[in-house]
């Protein structure tokens, strides 16, 4: 199999794969529906390849009203009595469907997988690892990358050591939360409030709380046990968010960065960036790219978070979002290794307004995939 596809095809094969086991399956869903209906089809075979909540693999419809988001209906891919799997065949990766009693049909090779999976079971490695096994080329981080990315305690701890600066945090796992709670709320107490509860291992602002005083932080705890059995506890920060793309660079080119964008978060009951003003409501959010920060922040923000990107090992592409200190201080607060990735999610948002389309970014990150070598790198 050469990297423009396979021999005697005239154009590569992509699989996109969304849905998954993760709380953020429907966020994974309307991500696809995005990258599905913006993708070339005259450059690209592709093949919509869903993952039910129970982690059955089966074929998706191509109908992007099927994974659209409404607020009174969350998209989900249903299990099916036939089910996909992703095997070896004749020194090339091909498609099966399964069922009971009925012979294997083959679908045909794929050339790169799109996982466009968002959380645990998806964003984590753990896809990647399975593709990794099968020698199959993907877009996106690979396995330590997509852990690390996944994990915000980890995450802080590389953040640290590749001398980025990092905001007041503890780490709360499930047996120390059961078995002493007071000393977490100690240790709570210490950073001072307010304070944001977030599952460690969870992203799209799924079980994340503000607390303004210990009364409200054993629900905020428990709402984010729902998530994860592993908790990041972070001090609120004074400061704008401030949010910058990161693309992977062509051979051994350094990361590209976008220009630095600004959340704004426009009314409607929301103290921070959660869910509902990410993908539900329309107008709760808006961006401002460029942010409207001094032009030597906007160079240290995009010189940082390409830092960020080689400090996790991250490939393909990322999203980094920072603090913007009323001082003039730059604290980073996370990497998002696949961040949403709708027309109206950010990290498209910012290349767009530094120059690259919705569709010239989907081609460049398969490109990307198509020319990156299997195994380790």
């Amino acid at each position: 199999m050469t990297a423009e596809g396979r021999p005697g095809q005239s154009k590569p094969r992509v699989a996109v794969l969304f849905g998954g086991r993760s709380s953020e399956h429907a966020v994974s869903c309307v991500t696809a529906a995005g990258v599905l209906g913006a993708i070339d089809k005259d450059k690209y075979e592709v093949v919509p390849i869903g993952i039910a909540k129970t982690g059955q693999w089966v074929l998706a419809s191509g109908d992007l009203g099927d994974w659209s988001l409404a607020a009174s209906s969350l998209p989900e891919v249903a299990p099916s009595a036939r089910t996909v799997a992703l095997a070896e065949i004749g020194g090339e990766h091909q498609l099966i469907v399964a069922a009971p009693n009925e012979v294997p049909e083959e679908l045909g090779s794929v050339d790169v997988v799109f996982p466009l999976l968002h959380g645990p079971f998806g964003e984590d490695g753990t896809i990647q690892g399975l593709l990794e096994l099968s020698d199959t080329r993907y877009v996106g981080a690979g396995v330590l990358a997509s852990a690390v990315g996944m994990d915000k305690h980890f995450m802080k701890v590389v953040f640290e050591s590749a001398g980025l600066h990092v905001g007041p945090y503890i780490a709360v796992t499930d047996r120390q939360w059961l078995n002493d709670p007071e000393t977490v709320r100690k240790r709570v107490d210490q950073l001072g409030y307010p304070v944001f509860v977030k599952p460690a291992r969870a992203g799209s602002s799924m079980g994340i709380s503000k607390v303004d005083s210990l009364a409200g932080l054993d629900a905020a705890i428990e709402a984010a046990r729902e998530h994860d059995a592993k908790l990041v506890i972070e001090a609120g920060i004074t400061g704008r968010e401030i949010e910058c793309a990161v693309l992977e660079g062509r051979g051994t080119d350094t990361p590209r960065t976008s220009m630095p964008g600004e959340i704004s978060v426009q009314g409607g009951g929301h103290e921070f960036y959660d869910f509902n003003a990410k993908y539900v409501e329309d107008d709760a959010a808006a961006l401002s790219c460029p942010a409207d920060i001094p032009e030597e922040a906007i160079a240290r923000v995009r010189e940082l978070a390409a830092v960020a990107f080689d400090a996790v090992g991250a490939e393909g592409l990322s999203r980094v979002d920072f603090f913007y200190t009323p001082e003039g201080e730059l604290i980073i607060n996370e990497i998002n290794t696949m961040p949403g990735f709708t027309p109206k999610s950010m990290y498209p948002q910012m290349w767009a307004a530094s120059g690259l389309g919705y569709a010239e970014l989907i081609d460049e990150l398969i490109f990307l995939a198509l020319h990156r070598k299997t195994g380790l790198r």
